[in-house]
């Protein structure tokens, strides 16, 4: 079985879509499957990869973003069996279309990942695409995967799910569950923020970038002016343009003691900055925040959660059970919730526990993947 997986972004940037993507790669090509990952080429972003799956990155036409046009994908699908394109992706979409639709037999399978959201020039761009190009790609789609229901049901393409549903197909992210998982705190980290025993964690992991800003880190600064302890410290793990705004918004609240800006960090020490934090937050503020594979992170490293009480969000949050859910925006509710877990040990613990027993049992990227190989194997043989 040969797949193209085609994605606007991929590791080593850091974003929902690109790792979500590289989770199924992965596991799919442990199956069996020759996959290529097939991908803008942005001028930042080192082209190594040593994985089981091919990674191409293609020079592009313009770029806005992570918009990148790059019509020279047509040339590289005759040889696939499935064309898997990620959505959205504005600078793929029309020539995925075009091609499939000169090549009719050709299988293509749409990851429905969540709306765009924007306004001024980027909100009437996507406007646009939404209208024309979207509902192209839908009609074409042999089958449309999206990582829970109950986003669609309120999503930009709920028309058209009510009157396709057969076409629809609900296949939620996974996480590694081998990677991530309950360990004692590392000590060289403690040591070197100057975290002590006294000390309570929250954690944020997000970009801190333009595109990102949906995350809703302002909301969450906020929200530790709220709780107004001195033994609580916000770690915000992640890089971006954005990051100098955030700092001075620390300062300007008074919270900057209580606020480690650690920067970008390596894939391979992530797990571990994992297990620093008492609770993570993810307090993303709009539509664009669909799933939330961070939450599945943290949730599997035996870390309670507090995320967005968003469509998608709230699927990965039993509320009570593995964290809580809040109201978008509401700094003064996140604060509560924030409270609650942080200054009650056994509430935080049992929580912590459900959280990881949740990611084992239902977000197992072996699990997940078994399911979408039948559905691919649906589509071809159809």
């Amino acid at each position: 079985m040969k797949i193209a997986q085609i994605v606007c972004t991929f590791p080593p940037y850091r974003g929902g879509i690109g790792n979500s993507v590289y989770g199924f790669s992965r596991e799919l090509a442990k199956g069996g499957a020759r996959i290529t990952i097939f991908t803008p080429n942005y001028s930042n972003i080192s082209p190594d990869f040593n994985e089981d799956f091919k990674v191409k990155r293609i020079n592009s036409v313009l770029s806005i973003g992570n918009a990148a046009l790059i019509p020279k994908i047509i040339f590289e699908l005759k040889d696939f069996d499935i064309i898997h394109l990620h959505l959205p992706f504005l600078g793929a979409s029309f020539p995925v279309w075009f091609y499939s639709i000169f090549h009719p037999k050709k299988k293509l399978v749409l990851t429905y990942h969540m709306d765009l959201v924007s306004n001024g020039y980027r909100g009437v761009i996507f406007q646009l695409y939404k209208k024309f190009i979207i509902p192209l790609l839908l009609k074409r789609a042999n089958k449309i995967i999206v990582s829970s229901f109950d986003y669609v049901e309120s999503s930009d393409i709920k028309k058209y799910f009510h009157s396709k549903r057969e076409k629809f197909f609900e296949l939620p992210f996974g996480v590694d569950t081998q990677k991530f998982f309950p360990k004692e705190k590392n000590e060289d980290l403690l040591k070197k923020y100057y975290i002590d025993n006294n000390d309570k964690v929250i954690l944020f992991v997000g970009g801190l970038d333009k595109p990102h800003n949906f995350k809703g880190l302002a909301i969450l600064l906020k929200s530790i002016k709220e709780i107004n302890n001195e033994n609580i410290r916000l770690i915000i793990v992640g890089e971006g343009d954005l990051k100098q705004d955030y700092q001075n918004m620390a300062e300007g609240l008074g919270i900057a003691q209580k606020v480690i800006f650690t920067g970008g960090v390596v894939d391979a020490e992530l797990p571990d900055y994992y297990r620093l934090a008492d609770v993570f937050v993810l307090p993303s503020i709009d539509r664009a925040e669909a799933f939330g594979i961070v939450l599945l992170e943290a949730g599997a490293s035996g870390i309670s959660l507090i995320a967005s009480n968003l469509s998608g969000v709230r699927t990965i949050i039993n509320d009570g059970e593995n964290g809580f859910l809040a109201e978008p925006g509401d700094a003064k509710d996140l604060a509560e919730k924030i409270r609650k877990i942080i200054f009650d040990e056994n509430l935080r613990k049992r929580m912590g526990g459900k959280a990881r027993q949740f990611a084992e049992e239902k977000y197992n990227w072996k699990k997940i993947v078994e399911k979408l190989i039948e559905e691919y194997k649906t589509i071809i043989y159809d």
